[in-house]
């Protein structure tokens, strides 16, 4: 199947696990995943109307996008850091995107602060939240989140908005496991948006193409979806 027949599927998809939750239509923001994928494999998608995508790999993501907004100066295509962020990479990251979804320790919202404040840019963030005993990132420490979040509230990182949380099921085939990590973090962002009223917590980012539909019962708002659409990956010459 084509990129574009994989869109429509999956955005039909989409709409079905909505009905089914009981949610209302378009509740639901879908992010084609790129990472190791072609330009030209991103513009078919760009040219299909998808718009929002998620990448990992900093310089890689820096030579597509920048090629990608060039070619097309009149959409607003928008590119969200979703792997694990090395404080090096953060310069880099925060000029060619408008979301970092895997801020999981306090220094990095400081870096993230220190580099968009040198180019007067306000950027958006989720706070990524460990919950799958299989995810290596995110935080583990309630306390440390509070932090992030009080800080954030009283204007300390003013080139920061925080949107809401993201997070990874474990990889595993037990649906009882993966939903349970994404109501973890749905009763977790409840918890903390009435305790940080002040802040737009509501943003959910959890479900990848095996498990998107679970999530969007549980509460997703975002999904990440990138073999469903692009294919398997291509791992040569990478």
């Amino acid at each position: 199947m084509s990129i574009k027949e994989n869109l429509a599927e999956i955005k039909d998809k989409i709409s079905k696990a909505e009905a089914k939750a009981g949610r209302t239509p378009d509740s639901v923001k879908l992010m084609a995943v790129s990472k190791f994928h072609t330009l030209e494999e991103v513009q078919e998608a760009v040219n299909c109307g998808q718009l929002l995508f998620g990448e990992n790999r900093i310089q890689e993501a820096e030579k597509k996008f920048s090629a990608l907004y060039e070619q097309n100066p009149d959409k607003n295509i928008e590119l969200h850091i979703i792997g694990q962020l090395q404080t090096n990479k953060v310069k880099s990251a925060v000029k060619i995107a408008s979301c970092i979804e895997s801020v999981d320790r306090y220094s990095l919202l400081e870096e993230i602060e220190k580099q968009c404040s040198k180019i007067d840019k306000v950027i958006n963030i989720l706070f990524e939240i460990h919950t799958g005993e299989e995810s290596k990132s995110g935080f583990t420490s309630e306390e440390e989140l509070i932090k992030a979040l009080s800080a954030c509230e009283t204007g300390i990182f003013p080139h920061i908005c925080p949107k809401g949380f993201m997070t990874m099921a474990p990889f595993t085939e037990d649906e009882k496991l993966i939903r349970k990590s994404f109501t973890t973090l749905r009763e977790l962002a409840t918890k903390l948006q009435k305790q940080f009223n002040k802040l737009d917590l509501s943003e959910l980012s959890m479900g990848m193409s095996g498990d998107f539909v679970l999530a969007i019962d549980e509460g997703s708002t975002l999904v990440r979806i990138g073999t469903s659409i692009f294919g398997q990956r291509d791992y040569t010459n990478k």
